[in-house]
C-alpha cells in the first residue's frame, strides 16, 4: 500500500502533466494560428490531377479564404492526368499537389523525392461503368475497358474490378487509355469502349445516358491511399511551416465542405463546370459526406494495398516498406493539438 503522503502527492503529478499535455497541444494550434497572422503571406502553387469531386478540398480552401487564412496565397492549378501532375511537382513547378497514392508511390519506387502528407479517401470511390447492352461481367470478355492512363488510381480500380469477376486484365479484357472523364462518357456512348471506370460526378452523366453501374469499386472493402496530398521531401525538410500550414487549410477545407453543403455545392459546379444539381447532390453526398476522411491520415494497410498493386509491375515494390511512402506528423499533429475536433464543434 502506498503512504498518504505519496498517494497524495501521485493524483496532482499526474493532473498537472495532463493539464501541461493538453495546454502544449492547444498551444501548439494557437501558436501557428497566430504565426500565421503575423508572417508574411506566402504563395504557393498547388495542383489537382482530374475533373472529380474527390478533388474538392483545395477548391473549397481558395473559395472560402482558409489558405489565406493559414498566410497562405495558392494558386490552384488543373493538369489532365497524375502524370502531368507529378511531373510538375518533380520539377518544383508546384509545390502541392491533390494526387493518387499509386502515382505518388510510382514516382518515388522510380527514385522521385516525394511523400504522401495527408491522404483525404483511403477507398476507391469509382464504379464499373458498362453499356446498356451489357447485364453480367461475362459478356466483358473481349471487349474494351476505358481508363485514364495506366499507373492511375483509375487503372488499379479496373484490374481490380476485372479480378473480382474473375477476369484477367489485358488478357480477357483490352484495357485502353482514353484520358479524362468526360472523354470516358464519350467513349461509352461511342462504342470505342464497352466499359469503363468512371468517378463522381461523370457516373452520374454516365447513368443518365442509359450507362449502367456493374460494380462499385469501393464496396470491395479494399483500403487504397486514394486522394491526398502529396509533396517533396525537400519542402519538409526544408520548410516543415510551409507544409504545416497547408494541410492546416487543407483540412479545415474539409470541414467546411462536411458543414455546408451549399456552399460545397457550389463550389464544386465551379470547378467541375457543371450546373447539373443532381450530379452535384450525388457527388457530394457520396464523395464527401460519405467517403471524405475528417483526419486525413495515410495509414499503413492503405499504402501496403497500393504496394501490392504495383508490385505486378514494378519490382522494387514487393518489398517495399508502405511507411516510408508518407509522412504523417503534420496530421497527427493536428490531431494530437485538438485542432481537427475544433473544426466539427
Amino acid at each position: 500500500m502506498p503512504s498518504a503522503f505519496t498517494a497524495g502527492n501521485e493524483m496532482p503529478s499526474r493532473l498537472i502533466l495532463c493539464l501541461l499535455l493538453a495546454w502544449s497541444a492547444f498551444g501548439w494550434a494557437a501558436n501557428l494560428a497566430h504565426a500565421a497572422d503575423a508572417s508574411p503571406t506566402r504563395k504557393v502553387r498547388m495542383a489537382f490531377t482530374s475533373l472529380s469531386s474527390v478533388m474538392c478540398p483545395p477548391w473549397i480552401a481558395r473559395e472560402a479564404g482558409i489558405f489565406t487564412k493559414h498566410g497562405l496565397d495558392v494558386e490552384v492549378i488543373a493538369t489532365p492526368t497524375g502524370v502531368e501532375g507529378m511531373n510538375a511537382l518533380i520539377a518544383g513547378e508546384v509545390q502541392f499537389l491533390q494526387i493518387s497514392g499509386g502515382t505518388t508511390a510510382s514516382a518515388a519506387l522510380g527514385g522521385a523525392d516525394v511523400l504522401i502528407v495527408g491522404t483525404t479517401l483511403d477507398a476507391l470511390v469509382q464504379s464499373l461503368m458498362v453499356r446498356p447492352e451489357i447485364d453480367k461481367a461475362e459478356q466483358l470478355k473481349g471487349k474494351s475497358l476505358g481508363i485514364t492512363r495506366f499507373g492511375t488510381s483509375i487503372d488499379v480500380g479496373a484490374r481490380q474490378a476485372l479480378r473480382h469477376f474473375g477476369l484477367v486484365p489485358e488478357k480477357d479484357v483490352a484495357i485502353v487509355q482514353v484520358g479524362g472523364m468526360e472523354s470516358m462518357v464519350t467513349a461509352l456512348q461511342t462504342n470505342r469502349i464497352q466499359a469503363g471506370i468512371l468517378s463522381y460526378p461523370a457516373i452520374t452523366q454516365a447513368q443518365k445516358l442509359g450507362n449502367r453501374v456493374l460494380l462499385e469499386v469501393a464496396s470491395l472493402g479494399i483500403p487504397y491511399a486514394f486522394t491526398g496530398m502529396t509533396t517533396r521531401g525537400r519542402l519538409i525538410r526544408e520548410d516543415p511551416d510551409l507544409v504545416r500550414r497547408y494541410m492546416m487549410a487543407q483540412t479545415e477545407a474539409i470541414a467546411r465542405a462536411k458543414r455546408d453543403k451549399n456552399f460545397a455545392l457550389k463550389v464544386m459546379g465551379k470547378y467541375l463546370r457543371t450546373g447539373n444539381p443532381a450530379a452535384l447532390a450525388e457527388s457530394y453526398d457520396i464523395d464527401v459526406q460519405k467517403y471524405m476522411l475528417r483526419i486525413p491520415l495515410t495509414t499503413t494497410e492503405a499504402m501496403k494495398s497500393v504496394l501490392d498493386d504495383l508490385a505486378s509491375r514494378i519490382a522494387k515494390a514487393i518489398d517495399a516498406d508502405p511507411k516510408k511512402f508518407f509522412d504523417d506528423s503534420f496530421v497527427r499533429q493536428m490531431q494530437a493539438s485538438g485542432f481537427i475536433d475544433a473544426l466539427y464543434r
